[in-house]
């Protein structure tokens, strides 16, 4: 089976049990310094750009850490938990940017107060310092608009392309976890079935 149509599926199962987990994703990187760093994301699934087997990717803002970050490795690291089905997926990823169109058309499906953050950045980088959590609080009711906020050029986006995957089971009660190792090869999938 390809893993990829697994976790979709194990995607589907966890929202249909509410899991709040099943739309985050947390992404590890590391920065300029050889540190590793993480951070829980929103994982967007990309029907756009692999209609046979979603993509999957992330949107971001050019201001951010994180975007330096990816470029300081070929690879990141990708980890998916549903606590409600018991599963844990991790993902060895290269990323590519995604196209600005298509990160323009899903940008309109974000809530509103994302939107207006997007706006903030340009001129409060994420993760610079503001005076207060007030004055934040204010930067982003600046933002209000009459007319609908459009993607600022920082709204960006990156897809991933996982060529390594693990799959942790962890349903199987008194009996060992079931883990498995999918490598990609062409295009297929070689398992192993691995100790957990």
């Amino acid at each position: 089976m390809n893993p990829l149509g697994r976790l979709d599926e194990d995607r589907r199962q966890a929202r249909e049990k509410r899991d709040p987990w099943a739309e985050l994703c947390i992404v590890s990187t590391v920065t300029g310094g050889g540190e590793p760093s993480a951070r829980v994301l929103v994982l967007r699934e990309l029907p756009a750009l692999k209609p046979q087997s979603p993509a999957l990717g992330v949107f971001v803002n050019s201001s951010s850490p994180k975007v330096d970050e990816f470029s300081n490795s070929s690879t990141v690291a990708v980890l998916i938990y549903l606590p409600s089905v018991m599963v844990q997926y991790r993902l060895r990823c290269t990323l590519d940017p995604i196209e600005p169109a298509v990160v323009r058309e899903a940008w309109q499906m974000r809530p509103e107060t994302p939107k207006r953050m997007d706006w903030v950045y340009e001129t409060h980088p994420q993760s610079s310092e503001i005076a207060s959590r007030q004055a934040l609080i204010d930067a982003v009711a600046s933002q209000s608009r009459d007319e609908p906020l459009l993607a600022p050029d920082s709204a960006v986006g990156y897809v991933f392309h996982p060529f390594e995957l693990e799959r942790l089971d962890l349903s199987a009660g008194d009996a060992p976890h079931d883990r498995r190792r999918y490598t990609a090869k062409n295009d297929d999938w070689l398992e192993a079935v691995l100790v957990p």
